[in-house]
């Protein structure tokens, strides 16, 4: 058998650990590698045999890392975002400037895309590639440059900038405040509730704005979902009230298309953040984003619903003119 160079096992071996690892599930490490769990299964115990010191605790239902396990998906995880980054700024020679961004759905739906064409503007020889993933660790991707979050603004291995702080109140249709007024917190607790759950639990649910604002009962009539977006589009449709936070839901109440729910409302210990890697840097299109980014959360959330649209003049081209085109 030839003698690797670096002394390293299977390069597929160590991909599928790493993924395991990084997921403590061998079923979502198959999802990401477009194999089985066996398969998966199988590699790490290569690794394993070939180490001869176990790399997980097998758990009920469950994966724990050893000590070993544990130094080896660290050197894995740098070592391949640091490949990453140098593939991504290798192909981005060859091209436009890429910056990768993530956020989740509801903040690339109701914040993010209305101003984008703001940045277009500014730099339009930078491609922005949007990452939109409401799973807690959707976003934990190495070719992700950025990510918009939500939270308290700790996360492992990762440099955080407050973008801003927000507010929450209740929101619904026009049509349905008038048919179920509520002039009382008491009187919210008694209408058809939307609340967001069971994905990111950073999310302020309804028991807790009510726990907030001093109510006492329990017995709420709760409707869930796994998207904000579509409990928000719920509520505009009459079928209840939604949790409004104010960056996200402010363009929809100037429209109309919702109003604010009693005079009830909190400022959650949780904030919106850009976050990017602690082990590796930002390319310079990545930073010219994030600067950016954190100018808009400079503003207040209201301000910064509106401000960067009406102020810039509208995208006139993005690409370059064909050779005797005029200006």
């Amino acid at each position: 058998m030839a003698r690797r160079f670096y002394g390293l096992p299977s390069l597929i071996a160590l991909a599928a650990f790493e993924a395991a690892a990084r997921h403590l599930s061998l079923t979502k490490a198959a999802d990401e590698l477009n194999v089985t769990p066996g398969a998966v299964s199988k590699q790490v115990k290569v690794l394993e045999e070939e180490l001869g010191v176990p790399l997980f605790l097998r758990r009920h239902r469950a994966l724990e890392l050893t000590r070993e396990g544990e130094s080896l998906a660290n050197a894995l995880r740098e070592g391949f975002e640091r490949m990453s980054s140098t593939f991504r700024q290798i192909k981005s020679l060859g091209g436009q400037a890429v910056a990768t961004l993530g956020s989740t759905m509801a903040m690339a739906h109701l914040w993010l895309m209305p101003r984008m064409g703001a940045f277009w503007n500014r730099h339009y020889d930078i491609v922005v590639d949007h990452v939109i993933s409401d799973h807690p660790h959707g976003l934990d991707r190495p070719d992700v440059d950025l990510r918009i979050r939500y939270g308290d603004g700790e996360w492992p291995d990762e440099i955080a900038m407050k973008l801003y702080e927000d507010r929450i109140f209740p929101v619904a249709s026009p049509a349905f405040a008038k048919a179920y007024p509520a002039k009382s917190v008491a009187d919210l607790a008694k209408l058809q509730l939307l609340s967001v759950e069971g994905i990111d639990w950073t999310w302020t649910t309804w028991d807790e704005f009510l726990r907030d604002v001093g109510y006492k009962g329990r017995h709420l009539n709760v409707r869930r979902f796994n998207s904000y977006v579509i409990a928000l589009q719920a509520a505009r449709s009459g079928q209840g009230v939604a949790l409004g936070w104010e960056s996200l839901v402010a363009p929809l109440i100037e429209a109309g298309n919702l109003v604010r729910v009693t005079d009830a409302e909190i400022t959650p210990q949780q904030s919106y953040f850009v976050t990017w890697s602690a082990r590796r840097p930002l390319s310079p299109q990545a930073l010219l984003l994030r600067d950016w980014l954190v100018s808009l959360g400079s503003l207040s959330s209201v301000q910064a619903s509106r401000l960067p649209i009406s102020l810039e003049q509208p995208v006139r081209r993005r690409f370059p003119r064909n050779k005797g085109e005029p200006p």
